[in-house]
């Protein structure tokens, strides 16, 4: 499968990425934010980082790059999009995904271990994944997911909240919220469920010797839908 990873100025989460998408079996690019168009592709991935030093807004600069317009096109034919961080907030700006991420709640940028819990396994990201609940790390200061009373309802309907922020159990409640999200809320998909922004990375947990696992278990199994 062929994956392609965006960059922007300010990326820092690129080549942590590139590595894990190689490491389970993707073919991957690394293309840059000022090209035309997408290369040929099954999962596009916006990465984490700082795009543009987060000058006015976190990702509002970079949803104005000239690869975006390629990149609704993507979304439009039914193909994966993959936010992380940075990449959820460039999501949410370009309108890809419903709500925005706002300032932490305690005003300050957190870099540490979280449990996230799978709320919706029905869909390319999550479907057939072994485990419910995956331990994962976050790094941001703008990662209080937030949005509307109606555009809560809009996507709880619609089964749109991919990940909410949890305990080892499982159990989401405001002592483990660790930025102030609405609902514990981690992760989004769009209505289609083919593009999923969220704030946990991954790409830091491959390594059982070096920080941990659970994020291998998450990018086999998205591989592993693809065959």
């Amino acid at each position: 499968m062929k994956s392609s990873v965006i960059i922007f100025p300010g990326s820092n989460c690129d080549r942590d990425m590139d590595v894990a998408l190689k490491k389970f079996g993707f073919k991957n690019q690394m293309v840059w934010h000022n090209e035309p168009e997408i290369p040929k592709s099954d999962l596009i991935v916006l990465p984490g980082g700082f795009s543009y030093g987060d000058y006015l807004r976190c990702g509002s600069i970079a949803g104005k790059s000239k690869i975006i317009n390629s990149l609704i096109d993507f979304v439009k034919s039914g193909r994966l999009v993959l936010g992380i961080c940075n990449g959820f907030q460039i999501l949410t700006e370009t309108g890809l995904l419903p709500g925005v991420l706002q300032r932490n709640k305690n005003l300050e940028f957190i870099c540490k271990n979280v449990f996230i819990k799978i709320n919706n396994n029905s869909n390319s990201f999550f479907n057939n994944i072994k485990k419910n609940v995956l331990k994962l790390h976050i790094a941001h200061n703008e990662g209080n997911y937030f949005c509307s009373n109606d555009e809560l309802k809009t996507i709880e309907d619609n089964n749109q909240i991919a990940i909410t922020y949890c305990n080892s159990e499982g159990l989401s409640n405001e002592e483990n919220n660790p930025n102030g999200a609405i609902k514990n809320i981690a992760g989004v998909l769009n209505k289609e469920k083919n593009v999923l922004g969220m704030m946990p990375h991954p790409e830091r947990m491959i390594d059982k010797y070096l920080s941990g696992d659970d994020g291998s278990i998450f990018f086999e199994n998205i591989l592993g839908n693809f065959k």
